[in-house]
């Protein structure tokens, strides 16, 4: 599983490098070292834009992902959510492998939707490492605080 978090910055080009950590648990836990790197699903994080980070999936889980989008009839998806599902997430993926040194190279137009300038954070979501710039990343983090379940009965649980 992904786990933690990682600053890391992202250069004018675009290559950023993914955090060693992640490189080792795609190879160990995934058994590849392709991955898929994509938008994230839309994110309402105050006023009425929607933000964006980028996700990588490890190879496997994205061919899983699109082979569920593929019918999608028991998703209990619209025909229109299910189109735009495919076209925010499946149609800007590129497959990518890092180089020697653990760097990518992330494509302008997905750089521009997730406002990828300089600082970035690579955060481990199990099975899968969503990036954020440092200004989305902390939209998000205000808005999980705000979204935390504190009187949950579910946390106890999970002994949090």
């Amino acid at each position: 599983m992904f786990r933690g978090k990682f600053d890391t910055t992202i250069d004018a080009k675009g290559r950023t490098s993914i955090p060693a950590k992640f490189r080792e648990v795609l190879v160990d836990s995934f058994g590849d070292e392709r991955f898929f790197l994509t938008k994230s699903i839309p994110m309402r994080l105050g006023g009425e834009q929607m933000d964006y980070g980028l996700v990588i999936y490890p190879h496997s889980e994205f061919l899983a992902l699109e082979e569920r989008l593929k019918d999608g009839g028991d998703l209990g998806f619209s025909v229109d959510q299910l189109a735009a599902l495919r076209r925010i997430v499946l149609v800007p993926a590129v497959e990518c492998t890092a180089d020697k040194l653990g760097r990518i190279l992330v494509p302008p137009d997905l750089r521009k939707t997730a406002q990828l300038e300089r600082e970035l954070h690579f955060v481990g979501m199990q099975k899968k490492i969503d990036i954020y710039s440092q200004s989305v990343w902390a939209k998000v983090c205000a808005q999980d605080e705000q979204n935390f379940p504190l009187d949950a009965p579910g946390l106890t649980a999970l002994g949090l």
